[in-house]
């Protein structure tokens, strides 16, 4: 009993307190990229229906529309345990920087969520009470609020990769608001915002040619199904290449802002002119000597500067820039961390996008006679925009430390003072066990979704109601 009672005084309350917040975000955001894809895709079909009349598109249209719909409700419930965390966990982080991190963050709730949240009720509740042009409207507006929602949470963590728009206020030892405008133009938001939506439309894309390949493998709903097919892949495709493009922005402001996580992600642990770019890297333990190395000359040179030949900072130079600028202590991230979560991110986003080429292809010209590997294969790769997502955001966050906002405040300096470690273990165990049981309701309710198809969708509408003038 003493040795229980001994351990449990041990628990260190910043450790798991950033286990408990890592556990409930990466939950939480396995909602979000598919909310995000999912809005437009629905919207984009139920365009398709009104402007051709064609019921396939209708179908469609509701049969995604409940996927989007189960997601979006998982998503929300999840997503208030987060602003309890702040409070609960990190009270030193929400008093010294809540003044300037809560304004994008009440810009959220007030304007973006009531708008998604608004029109995604009156698209529920409004097929037999509006126009066809009304009610699609609704979902394009719900659209914009979740984008909208999405952009003014990025800003919020762009603060914390990049902090702008404050000052110090020295007497009250806080960071103040004084540009809203700096805050929500911050580079890394400007630049993280379009990688985030082109990443979830990957992501939504492969979800919506899983469900379709599903249907087709056993030759059900096949008219349907092939057109949302062909959809997925070219979304899937598209927002790749959207990822790819939108990720070098992002990488360049990522240099700018936080040299020390571009040397991490290459674990660069000198300066380089021109720096190689390592496929993969064998090294010592401490990986500063590296015993086998496969790499492409110049190419982090041309990542990180655009040139063939530019100067990419090293760690231990940063290092001790940051010792001279901040004081004494290890401003490195964990590198084998940030150096495989940059590579898995790469790879998993290639690997979604090579199943959509070869889907286009092996799908051309209305061909579904398909050997049974194809269609398996196109089901079983729907994880990897997903995880390639979940990676990245690892890679954000885990190369930011040990700074909790950069520059401003260290990790272990924002945890709440008054907890305990058997406080957050005890909350740790609940949330664990709690979204344990919601990952179970999830599958299952988009499992029996899924398999329903589309006969389920109803086709026949008021039509009387939709000519109701607007």
């Amino acid at each position: 009993m003493h040795l229980v009672s001994h351990v449990l005084s041990d628990l260190d309350p910043l450790l798991l307190s950033r286990w408990q917040f890592g556990l409930t975000t990466i939950y939480h955001f396995l909602f979000v990229p598919l909310t995000i894809g999912m809005v437009f895709l629905v919207a984009i079909m139920q365009t398709a229906w009104v402007r051709t009349g064609n019921e396939k598109f209708l179908k469609l249209t509701k049969f995604f529309g409940k996927i989007f719909l189960i997601n979006f409700a998982m998503g929300l419930v999840t997503g208030i345990v987060q602003e309890f965390q702040f409070g609960m966990n990190w009270s030193d982080y929400s008093r010294f920087v809540g003044d300037v991190f809560g304004a994008p963050l009440a810009m959220e709730g007030l304007l973006a969520f009531f708008i998604e949240a608004t029109f995604i009720g009156l698209w529920i509740f409004g097929w037999d009470k509006l126009s066809k042009r009304v009610h699609l409207a609704t979902i394009w507006l719900s659209a914009l609020g979740i984008v909208l929602s999405a952009y003014f949470i990025l800003a919020a963590n762009s603060f914390m990769q990049n902090p702008v728009g404050f000052e110090i206020n020295t007497l009250k030892n806080r960071a103040e608001l004084t540009d809203i405008g700096a805050v929500l133009t911050n580079i890394v938001a400007i630049n993280q915002f379009p990688h985030t939506i082109t990443a979830s439309f990957m992501f939504a894309g492969a979800v919506m040619v899983a469900v379709s390949a599903y249907h087709l493998k056993r030759s059900q709903f096949v008219d349907s199904m092939y057109s949302s097919l062909r959809l997925g892949l070219w979304t899937v495709l598209f927002g790749g290449i959207g990822t790819a493009l939108t990720g070098d922005g992002l990488g360049l402001a990522m240099v700018k802002t936080q040299p020390m996580k571009m040397a991490a992600a290459e674990a660069l642990y000198n300066s380089a002119a021109p720096a190689s770019f390592s496929i993969f890297t064998w090294g010592t333990p401490d990986g500063k000597t590296d015993l086998f190395s496969i790499r492409i000359p110049n190419l982090l040179s041309l990542l990180s500067t655009h040139t063939l030949d530019g100067k990419v900072e090293g760690l231990n130079d940063l290092q001790a820039q940051y010792v001279a600028l901040y004081g004494p202590g290890d401003y490195m991230p964990t590198i084998w961390l940030t150096y495989w979560a940059f590579r898995w991110m790469i790879g998993l986003g290639v690997i979604a996008g090579l199943v959509a080429v070869v889907g286009l292809w092996l799908s051309r010209n209305g061909r579904i006679t398909l050997p049974k590997w194809t269609w398996n294969a196109a089901i079983w790769a729907v994880p990897a925009p997903l995880l390639a997502i979940a990676v990245g955001w690892t890679f954000t966050e885990m190369g930011r430390q040990p700074w909790l906002v950069f520059k401003l405040m260290k990790t272990a300096d924002g945890v709440s003072p008054g907890i305990t470690g058997l406080d957050v273990l005890i909350s740790l165990i609940v949330f664990t066990l709690l979204y344990g049981v919601l990952a179970v309701i999830e599958f299952r309710l988009l499992l029996k979704a899924v398999k329903t198809g589309t006969e389920d969708a109803p086709v026949k509408t008021h039509e009387d109601q939709f000519e109701v003038a607007y």
